[in-house]
């Protein structure tokens, strides 16, 4: 379920389109789970833009409630993880219970 209060100031903030609609895809993502930089890509109808969605989730001033570490690389890697570094994104992954 969406924080619908999360939502309303993504959409109010002075973000890009692109940068809105990942960062509202981003959010989407269930506890627990987790979604490659092209899956998002891809969702938000521009899926060679993978290395912009990670551009997005580098800026993103949302975090942790739209929860950009739980996008990851294709190849399986974390990539980083700007409100902590690559290590604090693997603890938050494993204390939802995510398969990394």
């Amino acid at each position: 379920m969406l924080d619908n209060t999360t939502v309303k100031e993504i959409n109010r903030s002075e973000l890009t389109n692109f940068q809105k609609k990942v960062l509202l895809a981003t959010l989407a993502i269930p506890k627990g789970q987790t979604r490659t930089y092209k899956q998002i890509a891809q969702e938000i109808g521009k899926p060679k833009s993978y290395r912009a969605v990670g551009s997005v989730m580098k800026i993103n001033p949302f975090a942790p409630r739209v929860p950009c570490h739980r996008v990851i690389k294709s190849n399986g890697e974390l990539g980083n993880y700007s409100a902590g570094g690559t290590k604090k994104k693997m603890q938050m992954l494993m204390q939802e219970g995510a398969p990394i």
